[in-house]
């Protein structure tokens, strides 16, 4: 299988990395890039949204044909784009709808490589406003001299702060470690 454009690294190690590397190669040769990210955005929404719609693609006891007429039922109804009902189609076939959180991360991360951009997983205790990630995705910009796209956690908690990793690097600025390490220097 084809390394998706040159894109080395972990992205597309393991059983998730591979079947997003090999949708991202149909989409690529379907000019449906774009789309097929949005539907999986849609999906991964969908997914933290919706007990049933994760239920379904974890649990062990559906079987394959109801899978794949339930996963198409969802795939209507949410009107995801043709390559990405055929992709769910096909991991429901293949009884890997269990890993398609992990496929959908990937496939992101494969398409931030594509179009070499980085992503930055932001951790906050709130949500964060369309100008506090305007900001931050800028000031990372400047930091790596690339373009940022965040993806984004809310954790109560940290109580405060963020929390980026970007690639293999952390920066931990949450009022939690403050208080931890203020705790630990206080013991001695």
């Amino acid at each position: 299988m084809e390394n998706s454009g040159g894109i080395q690294g972990n992205i597309t190690a393991g059983l998730a990395g591979r079947y997003a590397s090999a949708l991202f190669d149909l989409a690529r040769e379907s000019n449906a890039i774009d789309s097929v990210q949005k539907s999986l955005s849609d999906l991964k929404a969908g997914l933290a949204e919706s007990a049933d719609l994760a239920a379904l693609v974890s649990s062990p006891v559906v079987g394959r044909s109801d899978a794949a007429k339930a996963i198409a039922a969802v795939a209507r109804a949410m009107k995801l784009d043709p390559l990405t009902t055929k992709f769910l189609g096909v991991l429901a076939d293949n009884r890997r709808l269990g890993d398609l959180a992990g496929m959908i991360d990937a496939y992101h991360a494969i398409v931030a490589a594509h179009r070499g951009e980085v992503t930055a997983k932001v951790t906050s205790a709130h949500p964060l406003s369309a100008e506090q990630l305007k900001a931050l995705a800028a000031n990372l910009k400047t930091r790596v001299g690339r373009d940022v796209q965040i993806a984004t956690t809310v954790d109560p908690a940290i109580l405060g702060g963020l929390v980026v990793q970007l690639g293999s690097q952390l920066i931990d600025g949450s009022i939690r470690t403050r208080l931890n390490s203020f705790a630990q220097a206080m013991k001695g």
